[in-house]
Formats: C-alpha cells, sequence, structure tokens
C-alpha cells in the first residue's frame, strides 16, 4: 500500500445519549445520512454486524470495511484498500470518540474531523 501512516483520536461532545449515537453509527441508513457525500453500498444490511464486510467510497477511492467488533458503546472496523488499518469508535451519553488508525494518501485526520462534526450536526437536528 502507497501511503503514510496515519493516526488520529478525536472526542467531542454532542447533544445525544448512549443509545442514540449506538444507532447512528450501526444502522447503515443512518450511517449514510450523516455521513454524505461518502457513499456506501446499496443493499447494507440494516445493522452491522461482526464478520460484515462492505465497501464505502470517497469520490472514486473505494474504502473496504470489515466489522470486527460491535459492543453496547464500541465499533471497530478493518479498513483495506484506500486506507489499510482500523477505525474504532467509542461513545457514551453526551460524547463520541474516534480512534483511526491506517496508511493511505488520503488525509486522514482531515477527514475524520469532517465525519465527527457531520455526525454532531445530524445529531443537533
Amino acid at each position: 500500500m502507497l501511503g503514510i501512516f496515519q493516526q488520529s483520536s478525536l472526542r467531542i461532545e454532542v447533544a445525544a445519549s448512549e443509545q442514540v449515537l449506538r444507532q447512528s453509527l450501526t444502522n447503515s441508513a443512518k450511517l449514510q445520512e450523516w455521513l454524505a457525500p461518502v457513499r456506501l453500498d446499496r443493499g447494507l444490511s440494516e445493522q452491522l454486524q461482526p464478520g460484515l464486510t462492505f465497501t464505502s467510497w470517497v469520490g472514486p477511492i473505494a474504502i473496504q470495511q470489515y466489522v470486527d467488533q460491535v459492543e453496547s458503546n464500541n465499533l471497530r472496523l478493518l479498513l483495506s484498500k484506500g486506507i489499510d488499518g482500523f477505525h474504532e469508535w467509542y461513545w457514551g451519553d453526551g460524547w463520541v470518540q474516534s480512534r483511526l488508525e491506517g496508511i493511505s494518501l488520503l488525509p486522514l485526520n482531515l477527514a475524520q474531523t469532517g465525519s465527527l462534526l457531520r455526525l454532531r450536526q445530524f445529531l443537533s437536528e
């Protein structure tokens, strides 16, 4: 994989309960809503479950995601293709944290910051 090793951890406050955050991060329809303009596979199952593999696109760049772990307050995705690494999400009442690590030509910290801000905006609507 060509690219630069990058790692980033961000945590923000949000106006949402732990349950609402879990739905926003593990329900594919809600995920697609707030992740736009990132596109997800069509026909993706309703809930992300361990063992599920799907592809997302950032413009023309495909990122394959394997759902490694889904718990009551965390989600771990193993990434390949456009990013070789992992993305972990943790959440609780009023906060969400994202940890992203991998090799990529994409500016991961910028993309991660944008995603968290879109999630915050989605939750405030």
